[in-house]
């Protein structure tokens, strides 16, 4: 699975903005997927995740209420809808997949084995 995540920018606080993740191969509607962010000096963090299904999700307490995932498996894509922008989500997100589903990791970098090249998001204030 070869992941390729696009949609950053730069956009004012308050702001929104729409990543989205494409896979190449055929059974990435198969794999659970989440997306990361890591800001500069910071650790990567998780963000928010989703099941192969779409029937599940889970967010970071920080994004909850403003960011929305979702995929498309006919397009083999994965969305984060970002709402409400604040500063501190500036830093580069993201996408990674797994076949191992959502278990008790969904929000650790070693649950996933695949990942995007990431894209840089900058909201200003």
């Amino acid at each position: 699975v070869q992941l390729q995540a696009s949609g950053g920018g730069l956009v004012q606080a308050g702001g929104s903005l729409r990543l989205s993740c494409a896979a190449s191969g055929r059974t990435f509607s198969t794999y659970a997927t989440g997306w990361f962010r890591q800001a500069p000096g910071k650790e990567r963090e998780f963000v928010s995740a989703i099941r192969w299904s779409g029937g599940t999700t889970y967010y970071a307490d920080s994004v909850k209420g403003r960011f929305t995932i979702s995929r498309d498996n006919a397009k083999n894509t994965v969305y984060l809808q970002m709402n409400s922008l604040k500063p501190e989500d500036t830093a580069v997100y993201y996408c990674a997949a797994t076949p191992y589903g959502l278990g008790a990791g969904v929000d650790r970098r070693s649950w996933y084995d695949y990942w995007g090249q990431g894209t840089q998001v900058t909201v200003s204030s």
